[in-house]
């Protein structure tokens, strides 16, 4: 069984190293690259105020994330969820970087990046010099972006283990496999069959009479008369 998490976070502004901080994070569970159903998600309180063009991407206000666990309180439970397996991340160096200061703060070992994969890298290797942001991706691969006025980190997660699959060609090798699976069944089908009872079991088909018009019929035989090494000249009509 192959176990991945799909992880997204949203922040109080760009840099953790200056004291920026996670307000949410996501995480969506995969197995052999099928959505599990599993999830790991909570709103933060950072204990400072978000960037003011933070919080208008993500719109988690001071007000509603007082309230809110912070990340030293959930941080056993992160790591038992998290694991060893493989983490899906878009722009890792982003995220992995906010993880990694909180990872610090609560005196931890940080994540090891050497599960870390980072869809970025595999869509600008696939989508040469083309916009490769998640919104981009999502409209490349007709994934339905209709509910993401506002970022959040479970929704941005959700969405990307869509795009991750597509980038790997997750839904292709389903197709695939589907139409091996149909293949052998046609040879298992094939290889039971019974020609002669076929035959002797087929009805015989009404003869259907139709009406032929002379000029056209006529107009027909003179055109393939004009066709060097026909065909029709070998037939008898």
């Amino acid at each position: 069984m192959i176990r991945e998490l799909v992880l997204d976070t949203e922040t109080t502004g760009l840099d953790h190293e200056i004291g920026h901080r996670i307000v949410e994070i996501g995480i969506v569970e995969l197995e052999n690259h099928i959505p599990t159903g599993k999830y790991f998600h909570y709103y933060l309180n950072p204990e400072r105020e978000s960037d003011q063009s933070a919080e208008k991407v993500h719109g988690l206000s001071k007000e509603f994330l007082s309230d809110k666990p912070k990340f030293s309180e959930i941080v056993d439970e992160f790591l038992e969820f998290i694991s060893n397996s493989k983490i899906i991340i878009h722009n890792a160096a982003f995220d992995v970087g906010f993880i990694n200061s909180e990872l610090n703060r609560c005196k931890v070992n940080t994540l090891n990046e050497d599960c870390i994969i980072d869809t970025l890298y595999l869509a600008k290797k696939k989508f040469l010099g083309q916009s490769v942001s998640l919104d981009s991706l999502c409209r490349k691969y007709n994934i339905d972006l209709s509910d993401r006025n506002i970022h959040g980190a479970l929704k941005d997660a959700k969405l990307l283990a869509s795009v991750y699959l597509e980038l790997i060609g997750g839904k292709q090798s389903k197709l695939e496999f589907t139409a091996s699976d149909n293949i052998k069944d046609q040879i298992k089908h094939d290889s039971t069959f019974d020609v002669d009872e076929y035959y002797i079991n087929l009805k015989e088909r009404e003869i259907k009479r139709v009406s032929i018009n002379k000029e056209d019929l006529q107009l027909h035989l003179n055109t393939i008369k004009n066709i060097k090494n026909s065909i029709w000249g070998k037939l008898i009509i």
